[in-house]
């Protein structure tokens, strides 16, 4: 498929997405030709959605990226959410040579000194797997919100991601904190025990700390940072590959 192909079949997508439900989003994007992804944090979003595809019996695969840094609270949540959905997260993990060849250029934790060493840690330790993960997926279903930060306002329900050539799905566009919160209570979703703690956004323990009243969601991400628009690459084409260093 061309990309204009692909860009004028994803705008037709979302607008097909603007008119149903979450459970309805998914059974839609499950029924295309081609193989769909989801990729979870296991925040209370992607928990969400986690909950639809397990309790409708959908074909999207569901994959987790491992870091190797997360909090034991997101890494245990892992197996509880499996057993409580009946499904299998595949794990995918930063390859142990990169993550060498990151701590000989910037030392293990050289992100706290500046921008490029922790875009080249989110690019070893997120991107590299998520390419893994996404590999030969037609469709990339994501837990973003709108309302989850400035950078995400203008999140539309489907579009054509050009770096990845595939279609990127993002069912609860629309969703604001308060219609995730209804749904977890009324379904009784189990959630990673930090939102309670003050983290509504949870990524790498190292990266991430509680927010303050009145913080924006994601406020406690690379909270070291003056960027209020920063993000680790996934959703946001910022970490360069030129920013990796190569293994000696």
């Amino acid at each position: 498929m061309s990309i204009s192909n692909a860009a004028a079949f994803a705008a037709s997508l979302d607008a097909q997405l603007a008119e149903l439900d979450l459970s309805a989003r998914l059974r839609l994007v499950a029924g295309l030709e081609g193989r769909a992804v989801f990729t979870t944090s296991l925040g209370i979003e992607d928990q969400v959605i986690t909950a639809a595809i397990g309790w409708n019996g959908l074909p999207v695969e569901v994959s987790t990226l491992e870091t190797g840094r997360l909090f034991k609270e997101t890494v245990d949540l892992i197996a509880e959410t499996e057993e409580r959905f009946g499904i299998s997260i595949k794990r995918f993990y930063p390859k142990p040579d990169d993550i060498d060849a990151y701590a000989a250029k910037y030392g293990l934790n050289g992100f706290y000194e500046s921008v490029e060493a922790r875009h080249a840690c989110c690019h070893v330790r997120k991107l590299v797997p998520l390419a893994e993960a996404l590999s030969g997926a037609r469709f990339w279903v994501t837990g973003l919100r709108r309302s989850q930060s400035g950078n995400r306002a203008s999140t539309p329900f489907a579009e054509y991601d050009a770096e990845r050539d595939l279609i990127k799905v993002n069912p609860l566009a629309d969703w604001s904190i308060d219609d995730v919160n209804a749904y977890v209570e009324a379904e009784s979703v189990p959630t990673n025990p930090l939102h309670k703690r003050g983290y509504p956004s949870i990524g790498c323990e190292p990266c991430t700390r509680a927010i303050k009243p009145g913080e924006p969601e994601r406020a406690g991400r690379w909270w070291w940072e003056n960027d209020e628009k920063r993000e680790c690459g996934l959703h946001v084409p910022e970490a360069a590959t030129s920013l990796v260093p190569t293994p000696a």
